[in-house]
């Protein structure tokens, strides 16, 4: 079954360990819902709730992803659990000339935007390796981590600032 899912339904599930969420907040994009009070749009940023949980009412179907014409530089980086291929720590990154957008999946309850990793390199067009190890440093930063089984909280915010430094690194390589 799990290969005849969708992105959509990925999403709408918001597992916190799934890949598409750290990419569609890397991606900056548009969640389209429609329900009986008509269609509405939800920002990336705003659709992810909680545990499983996100902005769509009971009675409510996520109809449309849309995504911003991205550049290429992009990136993704994971730690995986063996068994099942989900994400222990997994980072998406976009490089454009706004600057990096990083969206951080399986280290908490929701996938989030790591926004202190974005505004420590703001303004910086090919940031340094050092740049980047200090703006990495900041992916965990104020997120109260998971741990289970299969990793320690401490562990996944270790591994949230590892793979968010391999991202960053990639996809500024690639400009």
């Amino acid at each position: 079954m799990r290969n005849k899912g969708t992105i959509g339904g990925s999403l709408a599930h918001a597992d916190p360990a799934g890949d598409w969420p750290a990419a569609i907040l890397a991606l900056d994009a548009e969640i389209e819902i429609a329900g009986p009070r008509g269609r509405r749009t939800i920002k990336a940023d705003n659709f992810f709730v909680d545990l499983l949980q996100t902005a769509l009412a009971p009675d409510e179907v996520l109809c449309e992803i849309r995504v911003p014409i991205t550049p290429r530089s992009v990136a993704y980086e994971k730690t995986e659990q063996k068994a099942s291929g989900f994400a222990i720590t997994g980072v998406a990154v976009v490089v454009d000339k706004a600057g990096p957008r990083v969206g951080i999946t399986g280290v908490a309850a929701k996938a989030y935007r790591a926004k202190a990793v974005e505004r420590a390199l703001a303004g910086q067009a090919s940031p340094t390796a050092e740049a980047i190890a200090r703006a990495a440093s900041h992916a965990g930063e104020k997120v109260e981590a998971l741990g289970d089984i299969h990793a320690s909280s401490d562990f996944r915010l270790h591994l949230a600032e590892v793979n968010t430094r391999r991202a960053l690194t990639r996809a500024y390589a690639a400009r």
